[in-house]
């Protein structure tokens, strides 16, 4: 078997009018499609990032909250990469947008940061 890339990634909000206004008019990531399907009371927005990935942010109703810290097993965070962290963490932060202080990846020696979502799930900054 051959991948050839990560299609989506999914994000379960327990706000969706306050997520979708984070994803979109925060991280300015663009709407492909929005759909509401009433049996599942849910919402679906397909949002793109970059040409190749989406990011699918659901609603559910009834979604239990996920453990951020201590970090807990499973998939931990998503990766965004950037050109410019630095330019990125001024973006954010005028958007009031806290994030960690910049690191470096002790393998790659690129910069890093993280920071979150309103459902303060992490999010990562990776410098290309």
């Amino acid at each position: 078997m051959k991948f050839n890339k990560i299609h989506h990634v999914a994000v379960i909000c327990s706000n969706y009018e306050k997520s979708k206004e984070f994803y979109v008019n925060v991280l300015g990531l663009t709407i492909i499609r929005e759909i509401y399907r009433k049996d599942r009371e849910s919402y679906k927005l397909d949002l793109s990032v970059g040409q190749n990935c989406q990011i699918e942010l659901f609603s559910f109703p009834k979604s239990c909250e996920r453990p951020s810290y201590p970090e807990a097993r499973g998939l931990r965070h998503i990766a965004f990469e950037v050109d410019n962290i630095d330019e990125a963490i001024k973006e954010l932060a005028n958007k009031n947008v806290i994030t960690e202080k910049i690191r470096i990846d002790e393998f790659t020696a690129k910069k890093f940061t993280f920071f979150s979502d309103p459902d303060d799930l992490p999010i990562e900054l990776y410098e290309k």
